[in-house]
């Protein structure tokens, strides 16, 4: 019997394990027969709670609620969640609210539900009972903005005698070397701006990450939900595992157009989760990496300056390069109201540099 009992288990792990992930070049090479099982969202039938309210009865409350336990809104109390709107679920809507800097109404409207509806980390935004993801704080760069990174309790980190950190994948998901190269190019994004390096190791076992592919249940307690909902979860130094859902469909090379399908930019989901791996949490700030959602047909893989403030706190900066100034933050910076914003003091500066001669 208890051999029995210990086949089925494996063979009911190794299953999750083995999945097989579906990954596509770009949208166009996605058969069609495949389509309509990537357009319906995990949390789909949210949408039927736009405009509930405190003290109403709704069916799909109660999966609601769990929503909300999950991702740390609602604390550790019995999960027989009712239909029943009642103060608990009103507190945790509120919180999220201010989280994704919504208008803290405690209801469901319109742009909550909304919010609520898209893709997103599995790591839950609040901890223990807290969040810093909207608590702000002074920024390290410059004193006119307000930074919103976050760490998980206890501010873990990998230690200094670790700077180069190897990552392995778990080799019963067969990636090719394309897929990996993805990865690669993801811790990339993150040494840019700190003193760590990322090295692929062909031992699993041993290497500091361990990223693998999982559907469902996959043995960490945090199950996976199907195609959207949940993508993928990071487990915070020194655990070092990046496990993402085998059944998203996930987009390797392209850059997506708008009105693309459901699928999922893998590098900007993997860039997210090694924040992760490296000790953040998820901030407010909706142009950050750690932002805990991402819609589907959206890359986003550079590290705005919050993620930068963030991971420089917990592992200063990389020595060589100007880590404040770098390409691609320059250029970011130099992008949409930051162009504006130049252009006004140039004009400014000549204003006055005109009155003066003419003086």
């Amino acid at each position: 019997m208890k051999i029995a009992a210990v086949l089925f288990l494996f063979s009911v792990f190794s299953s999750s394990i083995t999945a097989f992930p579906h990954f596509f070049p770009n949208v166009s090479s996605i058969p069609p027969s495949l389509l309509p099982n990537i357009t319906a969202g995990a949390w789909d039938s949210f949408n039927n709670l736009s405009g509930c309210h405190l003290g109403q009865k709704v069916p799909g409350i109660s999966k609601l609620k769990n929503y909300f336990h999950y991702f740390g809104y609602i604390g550790n109390i019995s999960k027989n969640f009712t239909d029943d709107y009642d103060d608990a679920l009103e507190t945790a809507v509120k919180n999220y609210q201010l989280n994704f800097n919504l208008n803290a109404t405690g209801e469901l409207d319109e742009s909550t539900v909304k919010q609520i509806l898209k893709p997103r980390c599995g790591v839950a935004d609040i901890v223990n009972g807290s969040s810093t993801m909207n608590s702000g704080k002074a920024a390290s760069m410059t004193g006119h903005t307000v930074a919103h990174y976050s760490f998980f309790p206890g501010t873990p980190r990998w230690p200094r005698s670790r700077r180069d950190l190897t990552y392995a994948f778990e080799p019963r998901n067969q990636l090719t070397d394309d897929v990996k190269r993805v990865f690669t190019n993801a811790f990339a994004r993150w040494s840019e701006w700190t003193p760590l390096t990322f090295t692929e190791s062909n031992n699993y076992n041993t290497a500091d990450l361990k990223i693998g592919f999982y559907g469902g249940n996959h043995g960490d307690g945090e199950d996976f939900d199907g195609v959207l909902g949940t993508l993928a979860h990071a487990f915070a130094p020194p655990r070092g595992l990046l496990h993402l859902d085998s059944d998203e469909t996930w987009i390797i090379d392209d850059v997506f157009a708008s009105g693309s399908p459901s699928a999922m930019d893998l590098e900007s989901v993997a860039v997210h989760e090694i924040g992760h791996l490296l000790g953040l949490g998820h901030s407010s700030v909706e142009d950050a990496i750690m932002f805990p959602t991402i819609s589907s047909g959206i890359r986003k893989v550079e590290l705005a300056r919050d993620d930068v403030e963030g991971i420089q706190v917990l592992y200063g900066t990389n020595p060589d390069s100007n880590s404040t100034t770098g390409p691609s933050f320059g250029e970011r910076e130099m992008s949409g109201a930051h162009v504006m914003s130049s252009v006004v003091v140039q004009i400014i500066f000549l204003a006055v540099g005109l009155t003066l001669f003419v003086l």
